[in-house]
């Protein structure tokens, strides 16, 4: 309210006691918005952000930013997770409506770093829920919240060659009756010894080349033919042949799915913690440098883990760095600080 000027303080005292729905509606002052809702707190949390988006599309205003509703220090009792979950429902709830014109982006706004989390883990749960291939709710969600995505190029995909294993079966008989009849049993034969296994993964769309130099290893050490069908939405990979070399393959393929999915995960968990705490070692010129997002991760989740000391490297050195007193040590003894710079300080 003190950075939103006398103004809004103003309009509040007016409209006091004259709300609807639980909330008001202010100019937004001083502040970088054209509106600001005001909330009744009820610690309906779900409701009340249902009926803010709701006021919103009504409106026909375009974004809408929330902070954690309830969890400030007037709200001990709120469990962050909680609160995660409920306006998380709330949005997707609002999204899945086909209705919904004008609201394109919505923004929760987290201060707090232990919260994060709370309110990350709460959106996998949606996405892990999710298994269609078509556009869904789930992709609308999204939208809502980092905004639509401009269309971007697709990446080039090194094409595997296919494998071709050319065998020629000449059969002679006492009659073509025979003949027929001895290539039909092989064909059989051949068909029972045949599988072929599809996997579709939007990870997929990020294979490069070191995963595309794996599939061709598995496709030249197998009696196996590998497709990549990157065009199709999701991805697929289809892996046919010999029964007990499809089922070896699509194992090895569906691990390196997974470590695609893992490594995004982790790199989108440091990039949700940058935007909060930045930690930083020396550069030149008495300047200090940011480190890379993922030692950024590490060294702000071992900080809250309350360990004593973690090892990270300072250009291509190793360093032990004291979490209590932001010191690190080289192998040689040499000392440096370093510096955990929260975002919002200052604000």
């Amino acid at each position: 309210m003190d950075a939103a000027g006398p103004q809004v303080a103003d309009e509040c005292a007016q409209y006091a006691g004259q709300y609807q729905s639980g909330f008001i509606t202010t100019q937004g002052g001083n502040l970088l918005c054209s509106k600001i809702i005001h909330l009744i707190t009820d610690n309906q949390v779900r409701s009340q952000v249902s009926k803010v988006l709701h006021e919103c599309e009504r409106r026909m205003y375009k974004s809408v930013a929330f902070p954690a509703i309830g969890t400030g220090l007037c709200f001990a009792g709120q469990s962050p997770a909680k609160v995660a979950d409920e306006m998380l429902d709330a949005i997707v709830e609002f999204a899945r409506q086909k209705s919904v014109q004008h609201l394109q982006t919505i923004k929760i706004i987290i201060f707090q770093t232990n919260m994060l989390m709370d309110f990350y883990e709460s959106m996998k749960k949606r996405e892990y829920s999710d298994s269609s291939t078509t556009e869904s709710w789930l992709c609308r969600f999204k939208s809502f919240f980092w905004g639509k995505k401009q269309s971007s190029e697709k990446k080039k995909f090194k094409i595997l060659e296919k494998k071709v294993d050319l065998v020629t079966f000449e059969i002679c008989g006492e009659s073509q009756e025979k003949v027929d009849a001895t290539e039909s049993w092989i064909k059989n034969l051949i068909l029972k010894e045949q599988f072929e296994n599809t996997i579709s993964d939007e990870a997929i769309e990020s294979f490069d080349e070191a995963q595309i130099a794996i599939l061709e290893d598995l496709q030249r050490g197998k009696q196996v033919s590998i497709q990549l069908l990157n065009k199709l939405s999701p991805p697929q990979i289809k892996i046919s042949g010999i029964s007990r070399d499809v089922c070896s393959v699509s194992r090895e393929v569906q691990e390196m799915v997974q470590q695609i999915k893992s490594t995004e995960e982790e790199q989108s968990k440091a990039e949700l913690l940058y935007n909060l705490v930045e930690w930083r070692y020396p550069g030149s010129n008495n300047s200090f440098v940011a480190f890379d997002k993922l030692t950024n991760m590490q060294l702000e989740h071992a900080k809250m883990s309350k360990k004593p000391y973690l090892n990270v490297k300072i250009k291509k050195k190793n360093y032990k760095v004291d979490l209590n007193t932001l010191k690190a040590i080289d192998d040689q003894g040499k000392m440096i600080n370093i510096q955990r710079v929260s975002k919002d300080e200052g604000k």
